[in-house]
């Protein structure tokens, strides 16, 4: 992909957790700027801020906070700056996570709670279609039976969306694994997916694609 005039720059923030190369290689093949940091300056000035994330909620914010990235990721969304969160990356953004009966607060900038799945089989590992609201940003251009590969076994399985202004409720994209839950938010300048992009082949290249594209359009 080669963008006209200027090229996004974007940071894929360091804090010990997520597919950092894989995240890197996948948006580079997009056409953007790639930086892997966890430098302050650096992930601020940035066009976009990726935040990856695996493993567990708890451990994903002990390392997000060891490197200032909660304050990072406030600080550019106070000034209508993008972020992009994968995985435990988007679980994070949330009020709250519970794992093993142990709750852990996390970024709040999101209501909700990531609990784990309620499912036969658990993880939830493979590949799934989502259900896209209209006029969303990542999924444009995309059929509806497009596939994008999840593996994680926790998730928002509730979103009770404040509908009133001067609230402008996010898009929320659902799929479903025994019930259903939040497979990707969009709002204003906050971006998540529950899946990981930089392993859905084309289909991921073609949301990084759409989201690189609107940090310089």
């Amino acid at each position: 992909m080669a963008y006209p005039g200027v090229v996004p720059r974007v940071v894929v923030l360091d804090y010990g957790s997520g597919n950092l190369r894989s995240a890197e290689r996948a948006l580079r093949r997009v056409g953007a700027d790639v930086e892997v940091t966890s430098d302050h300056r650096a992930a601020l000035a940035a066009d976009g801020l990726v935040v990856p994330g695996v493993g567990a909620f708890a451990a994903c914010m002990t390392g997000l906070r060891a490197v200032r990235g909660d304050r990072i990721i406030g600080e550019r969304l106070a000034g209508g700056r993008p972020v992009l969160g994968i995985c435990v990356g988007m679980q994070i953004l949330f009020e709250r996570g519970i794992e093993h009966g142990l709750e852990t607060a996390g970024c709040g900038e999101w209501p909700g709670t990531v609990e784990r799945l309620t499912a036969p089989v658990v993880p939830h590992m493979g590949w799934n279609t989502v259900r896209a609201p209209e006029g969303s940003l990542l999924f444009a251009g995309m059929a509806e039976d497009t596939r994008f590969y999840f593996v994680h076994s926790y998730a928002v399985q509730r979103w009770e969306l404040v509908t009133e202004p001067p609230f402008t409720p996010p898009l929320v994209t659902w799929a479903t694994h025994g019930g259903d839950f939040v497979a990707a938010a969009e709002n204003g300048p906050l971006c998540a997916t529950q899946f990981h992009p930089e392993k859905s082949g084309d289909a991921g290249a073609q949301l990084l694609e759409n989201w690189t594209k609107s940090l310089v359009s």
